[in-house]
């Protein structure tokens, strides 16, 4: 079968873009060859700085025909409804119709309509015109002549070639000679832009990768990361050095170079006076440059790695001389912010207000920049009011949280109220991402307590599923209480995330929390801590003069309270299938009031246990048999007795039963008092053999009303024993 091969070449597309705009090709035009009736063996998209390709194997070289059935108007029917029915078929006379008998509706006209199929080289040239014209880039340009036309291609750089070339392995290929904007698609590409700009004529994509490399260009982008990644780790280790890995580097310089060359450059000593942190981003922000440690230690050494696209005569001395100025250049910005962060602010006199509030010791550069933040009043959100404010709130619910976590409430409190102190650095003014990473090194050098510095690095943590959750108690009370108060803070002004959308990082706040009190064994009710919180916020927004008119009642912020709850049940879900919970182990563990989180895990992990075993199996059976017997006939209005009366039961087997009911009730009732999950299982579980001595021995529907209630009682209560645990309606199976 043949295969396509699409190669769309243009001015330098950004690396950020690259990885996208490839897998984006690869749908696009995989989409619309399958929709116009062609079936492939295989796609697989690659990309370069300069270049998007899109190999596919075994597309077939024709579409089938199709064969439509289009009923029409009976043979009887009036002029017009035969007239009406030749225009939708698209036939001239009704003797091109075939007549079908139905023995109900009488006889009736049918049109057989045959499309045929079409060759693979018309398809591919009617969709990709619009795929290319139509493609989604984050931002896109026009150039040239053209460009002042009504819908000239819009690109994310200039395009300068297009290659589609169709044809079976031991067959010659044909050029697909689509054209867009006055640029032919044809068989013709070219090779990198310095070494190799000469024209490159391909046939299909195994030539075409060759013909490449011959060209100084390596198609593959994994396979250059691992040309970057080798060559810098041999580099460095010749040097009696390490190389400081980083995927995410990695992954843009890739993107950078079509035909990659690692050079080592080095700075002067002096510079490695400056945290690691503020080199490592400085060299990576400004030069895409790699750092590198000395062998065995943790160090930086003052030398870098750096990727080039040329490969140079000189064996790369004046680019690595280049880089080096650069490098030297920011790193001696950087070792300016680097001391001035340390030093008084100029302006102190006007700060004595802003840390009396806060309880700051203005001898102390790292107080200052947070007395500095309030008295500037630095705006959080338009309506949540300034970062001072904030953190006033924070400090509050902190307070609360303090004995919860079991974390010492000085420290707390003093972490708290300089977490925030480091955005008004020159280091983090630099790189944003060196929050709490510099605040906790200046909270360092000013003496502060070890917990107290790990806590305003830590407090924004965890950022991310892979991301690491706080250890120190201290930590994880400021982590906690930062993020409930942005969840409370956003739902307070109905800032919610709605579908994909979520400016503010809601989600990832959320998961945070549930991260925190699962992997960290904290237990509160949120509903409690909550409600207390959005009080705090709404005595703040009462005193904004924008919010004065939006009074938030008691019974608005319960309901706010209420939302936000089941908001984090979305989350713990997440996290709880991440885990490998099943979905129904979750829906059946997860009332909608239940708002302490750890708790709710652990009734999911002591179920998964118990139903996955022998006795659990048969209960679930038993239980659910109940269940849906009781369910019907409540839903019938059959009368269902308040309780079980003991005069009523006649058989062994249902005394049996309301016996196991009443000791196994009062054990699990007792073991889910105490928290122990696994223990209320197993008192359950007795019940096993009851069960199902009960649906062999008892007619349920007995014809006596009252015997018929009593026992529909005896299902209730075996509904209410399992639901001490967990609703075992809601469990599959």
């Amino acid at each position: 079968m043949p295969d396509l091969l699409i190669e769309l070449r243009s001015e330098e597309i950004p690396a950020r873009m690259q990885r996208k705009a490839a897998g984006d090709l690869r749908k696009f035009v995989t989409d619309a060859l399958v929709e116009a009736g062609l079936t492939y063996e295989g796609a697989r998209e690659y990309w370069t700085p300069r270049r998007l390709t899109l190999d596919i194997r075994g597309l077939t070289a024709r579409s089938a025909d199709v064969r439509e059935e289009k009923k029409g108007p009976r043979t009887d029917a009036n002029e017009k409804a035969i007239e009406g029915f030749l225009r939708a078929a698209g036939l001239t006379s009704i003797s091109e119709a075939q007549v079908q008998s139905d023995p109900k509706k009488g006889d009736f006209y049918v049109a057989i309509l045959t499309k045929p199929g079409r060759a693979a080289e018309e398809i591919v040239a009617d969709v990709m015109p619009g795929i290319i014209r139509n493609f989604a880039w984050p931002k896109s340009m026009r150039w040239g002549k053209a460009s002042s036309q009504p819908g000239a291609l819009r690109w994310v750089r200039p395009l300068q070639s297009i290659v589609c070339t169709f044809g079976s392995e031991h067959d010659e290929t044909v050029v697909i000679p689509f054209e867009i904007d006055g640029i032919t698609a044809s068989n013709v590409t070219y090779g990198h832009r310095f070494h190799a700009p000469q024209a490159i004529t391909v046939r299909r994509f195994d030539d075409y990768v060759a013909s490449l490399e011959k060209a100084k260009v390596v198609l593959d982008a994994e396979r250059r990361k691992q040309i970057i990644a080798q060559d810098a780790a041999n580099l460095t280790f010749a040097n009696g050095l390490d190389l400081v890995e980083d995927e995410g580097l990695l992954e843009e310089v890739s993107g950078l170079v079509e035909y990659p060359q690692v050079l080592m450059g080095q700075f002067e000593e002096d510079y490695l006076a400056i945290p690691g942190e503020i080199i490592r981003l400085t060299i990576k922000t400004n030069q895409k440059c790699f750092v590198t440690r000395r062998q065995g230690s943790e160090d930086l050494s003052n030398h870098f790695i750096l990727v080039s696209n040329i490969e140079a005569k000189d064996g790369g001395k004046e680019i690595v001389h280049g880089n080096g100025k650069v490098v030297r250049a920011r790193l001696s910005d950087a070792k300016h912010f680097w001391t001035r962060d340390r030093g008084d602010l100029p302006d102190l006199d006007t700060l004595k207000d802003s840390a009396e509030k806060f309880g700051l010791d203005l001898k102390k550069p790292l107080d200052q920049r947070m007395a500095k933040l309030d008295a500037l009043n630095v705006t959080f959100h338009a309506k949540l009011g300034t970062q001072g404010e904030r953190v006033a709130r924070i400090r509050a619910l902190a307070e609360k949280l303090a004995p919860i976590v079991g974390a010492d409430a000085a420290l707390v409190d003093r972490a708290v109220v300089l977490a925030k102190a480091d955005l008004r650095t020159e280091a983090v003014g630099e790189f944003p991402e060196l929050q709490g990473v510099m605040g906790r090194k200046y909270a360092g050098l000013q003496g502060e307590d070890a917990s107290v510095s790990a806590a305003i690095e830590d407090h924004y943590k965890p950022q991310g599923p892979s991301d690491r959750v706080p250890d120190d108690k201290v930590a994880i009370a400021v982590a906690l209480a930062d993020k409930l108060d942005t969840l409370i803070g956003f739902w307070s002004i109905d800032e919610k995330p709605t579908g994909s959308k979520d400016p503010y990082a809601l989600r990832r706040a959320a998961l945070g929390v549930v991260r925190i009190l699962m992997e960290r064994g904290v237990r509160f009710g949120l509903i409690d801590i909550a409600d207390g919180h959005f009080e705090n916020v709404r005595q703040h927004m009462d005193g904004v003069v924008a919010f004065v008119s939006r009074k938030i009642g008691q019974k608005q912020m319960t309901e706010m309270s209420i939302d936000l709850l089941s908001f984090f049940h979305d989350r713990l879900k997440v996290y709880l299938r991440d885990q490998g919970a099943r979905h129904d182990i979750i829906d059946a563990v997860l009332t909608p009031d239940a708002d302490d989180l750890l708790m709710v895990a652990r009734r999911a992990e002591a179920l998964t246990a118990f139903i996955t075993s022998e006795n659990g199996k048969n209960l679930l059976a038993g239980a659910k048999r109940a269940t849906q017997l009781l369910a019907a006939e409540e839903k019938k209005g059959t009368v269902v007795a308040d309780g079980v009366s003991e005069a009523l039961l006649k058989l062994d087997a249902e005394k049996a039963l309301f016996g196991a009911i009443t000791t196994a009730t009062k054990a699990a009732a007792e073991a889910v008092a105490t928290e122990d999950f696994r223990s209320a299982m197993q008192a359950l579980s007795t019940l096993r053999g009851p069960v199902d001595t009960f649906f062999e021995d008892v007619l349920v529907n007995d014809e006596d009303a009252a015997i018929r209630a009593n026992r529909l009682a005896l299902l209730k209560a075996i509904r209410e024993a399992t639901g001490t645990v967990a609703d075992f309606s809601k469990i599959a199976g």
